[in-house]
């Protein structure tokens, strides 16, 4: 199956003709909106906004006209090349400014959604958080600045695959997908099938990152084979995945007062999020970062207004660290200004705000869960924070937190088997965050049978039970705790078949099973799980879980002649609660902080006049590689077993990049005098800087 798109961001389609195409010798079938159920289904995991097929306009650069179905890839790819598409290209909405421009297009139709009162602009949600009062507040000196953050994309190194077909009077697909019951239960509905009659196998994603967290073209590819009697795949280019996954772009307002210690007074933050063209989950995005973006600070008084924009561009979706990296760029730069103009120290003034484990710095809300001042301390000892440092070279730190899951639910079946062995279900999907690995180690120590007895199965809506989804660092907590109370469920039925054959308590697992089902055989079956539930009335639907903190520190060497940044030493540090497999956590940090490193230096998605990107692929966007990593990289964690998961975890594995850019500005500030509010830090924009600054 091949997609066919238009070369422009916004148009209006006049005539399709699939005529020629259809003529291709293999060709099976050729869908355009016309052909499809009307009105065209629409779905979304929160908002039903996006069409199966581009109905009448085009909405972002990319956005399918048609499909095309062959027996092979190569007669798809042909008569794909044959379809005709009339169009006239419109003016696009592509940039903060145009989106709040009341003479723009509108990018969605007001009819989408009849009883919002700003179904007539481009703003899909105005939102405000607060306490206290703004106004009142008094300090000796206010900080005002803005900040902007690019569009990047997510360059999992597995393109977006989906197979479908026909089964049993449903459908069956196959998708590398964070989160299969939601697939499933967004299916079903568009289908109109019972959740019973969809399946969707999720194979473990080669890199995934939030981008393959929500359904794309699962219901296109469902429907498809379903019209068509026979199986049916698309493998998206990397360039058409581009095109459809991307983290949200912004621009940020920020006034903050402090007192002269350095204390803060207020913050006044304003926020214009770029959402793209349809909502997916970027609304949530939103919600979750900037309830929180104020960072983990004492704050006397805030006022935070954030706007959802919808544009003509790539829908943004979640991404790891999930709106976080953008609100900490912010309100990280905001402490660091404050401390050079009340010459403070950059660490100290963190310390001196940051809350205090059992305080509630969001009032009413889950209070400060760690020590994280040691986190900040650990960070700043490992960088030499305060040494002697060379010419051309800067120190910097900066911190973050992130809201974990609000609402949740996670079940998990666990077998134990005659033979002593266990197979563990849970419907987490193990996207290389080692979730697969803890839920053993889990098993194996709650059942106590070696790791190696143990299997864990995953990603078979028709085999594993409910989990709600893979996301906000949830696993290693809810699922985590699912699979601690199953096995629970188990010793506490071996215990009573011990009592009940009188057998003494030191007796082997194996010896106690082949006591109870001799030659028969049979299996001990243990169910757990771990819910959060919804809360009325609150901004983000409940209280988060647990909160992600981390303390990022960077040292660099700034090239003035080029704008070069060499990394010399990368830290970050992360407050766990316990680390079930340090070398998973590790690895995540490590992960995480070259991701960071990305958007920090060099990521950022180009647009050309008509919405076009104009850097689509590996050749034309820069992501770091082994070239760009710092000389020395630092994965360090805080452990106080005060996590809400088994042993007192908590999760783990975004917060490497949510502070990265933050710190590695304040370093460039330190060794050149620049400040740079706009990112990624390309050379070219450091040495633009630096050349202003000699002027």
């Amino acid at each position: 199956m091949k997609l066919v798109h238009l070369d422009c961001g916004h148009a209006r389609i006049v005539a399709i003709d699939t005529a020629a195409a259809s003529e291709v010798y293999g060709v099976v079938a050729i869908l355009t909106a016309a052909d499809l159920p009307q009105p065209v289904p629409r779905f979304g995991p929160v908002h039903d906004d996006r069409p199966i097929l581009a109905v009448g306009e085009t909405k972002y650069h990319g956005q399918p006209v048609a499909a095309v179905a062959a027996e092979t890839k190569e007669a798809a790819e042909a008569a794909a090349e044959l379809v005709r598409v009339e169009y006239e290209a419109l003016p696009g909405v592509y940039t903060v400014a145009a989106a709040l421009d009341p003479a723009a297009p509108l990018v969605q139709e007001p009819g989408l959604r009849p009883d919002d009162p700003l179904r007539h602009s481009n703003v899909l949600r105005e939102l405000n958080y607060g306490w206290g009062d703004v106004e009142a507040a008094k300090a000796d000196l206010v900080v005002e600045n803005s900040y902007a953050f690019p569009m990047v994309t997510h360059f999992a190194i597995e393109p977006h695959a989906f197979i479908a077909a026909p089964d049993d009077g449903g459908v069956v697909i196959w998708t590398a997908t964070q989160n299969p019951f939601q697939t499933q239960r967004i299916i079903a509905r568009v289908l109109g099938l019972p959740l019973a009659r969809v399946r969707v196998i999720a194979p473990d994603p080669g890199g995934a990152f939030g981008g393959k967290q929500h359904p794309k073209y699962e219901p296109l590819v469902a429907l498809l084979a379903l019209r068509t009697g026979r199986p049916v795949r698309l493998l998206l280019t990397l360039e058409e995945t581009f095109q459809e996954v991307r983290r949200t772009s912004c621009e940020i307002h920020v006034r903050t007062g402090f007192q002269a210690d350095g204390t803060i007074s207020f913050q006044d933050i304003q926020s214009d999020f770029l959402l793209g063209a349809y909502a997916d989950v970027a609304e949530r995005v939103i919600t979750k970062a900037n309830y929180l973006a104020c960072g983990p600070y004492r704050v006397p008084d805030a006022r935070i207004t954030v706007r959802a924009l919808l544009s003509h561009t790539t829908p943004s979706t979640a991404f790891r660290g999930f709106g976080t990296p953008q609100v900490s760029w912010a309100h990280e730069s905001q402490l660091d200004d404050a401390a050079r103009r009340l010459g403070l120290d950059r660490v100290d003034i963190r310390l001196r705000n940051l809350a205090r484990k059992g305080e509630a710095f969001v009032p009413g809300d889950t209070p400060c869960d760690g020590d994280w001042a040691e986190s900040v301390r650990k960070a700043a000892g490992a960088i030499e924070w305060g040494s002697p440092i060379a010419a051309g070279r800067g120190r910097g730190l900066a911190v973050a937190i992130k809201a974990s899951a609000t609402t949740g639910a996670s079940y998990s079946i666990v077998r134990l088997h005659w033979d002593g062995s266990a197979t563990v279900l849970a419907g987490t999907s193990d996207m290389g965050q080692g979730a697969r690995t803890v839920l053993a180690q889990v098993a194996a120590h709650e059942l106590g049978i070696p790791i190696d007895s143990i299997k864990v199965v995953m990603g078979d809506t028709a085999a594993v039970p409910f989990d709600l989804q893979t996301s906000a660092s949830r696993s290693t907590v809810f699922m985590g705790q699912a699979v601690a109370r199953a096995c629970r469920d188990i010793n506490a039925q071996l215990r009573q078949m011990a009592a009940d054959l009188g057998l003494v308590a030191n007796v082997s697992v194996v010896e106690l099973l082949r006591a109870r089902f001799s030659e028969v055989r049979g299996e001990v079956i243990g169910v757990g799980s771990y819910r959060s539930e919804h809360q009325p009335g609150h901004p983000l639907g409940g209280s988060p879980s647990f909160y992600e903190f981390s303390c990022t520190a960077s040292e660099v060497e700034v090239d003035e002649g080029t704008g070069e940044i060499l990394l010399v030493r990368h830290v970050t540090v992360a407050d766990v609660g316990k680390a079930l497999n340090p070398q998973h956590v590790e690895m995540q940090d490590e992960g995480a902080a070259v991701m960071g490193l990305g958007h920090t230096l060099m990521e950022h998605i180009l647009l050309d006049d008509s919405g076009r990107i104009r850097n689509l692929g590996a050749l034309d966007y820069r992501i770091p590689t082994t070239k760009d990593l710092p000389l020395e990289m630092l994965a360090l964690v805080v452990e106080n077993a005060d996590g809400p998961g088994p042993y007192g975890s908590k999760g783990a594995g975004e917060g490497g990049l949510m502070a990265t850019a933050p710190a590695v500005a304040s370093a460039v500030t330190e060794a050149t005098g620049v400040v740079i509010r706009d990112l990624p830090l390309t050379p070219e924009r450091v040495w633009r800087a630096i050349q202003s600054r000699d002027v």
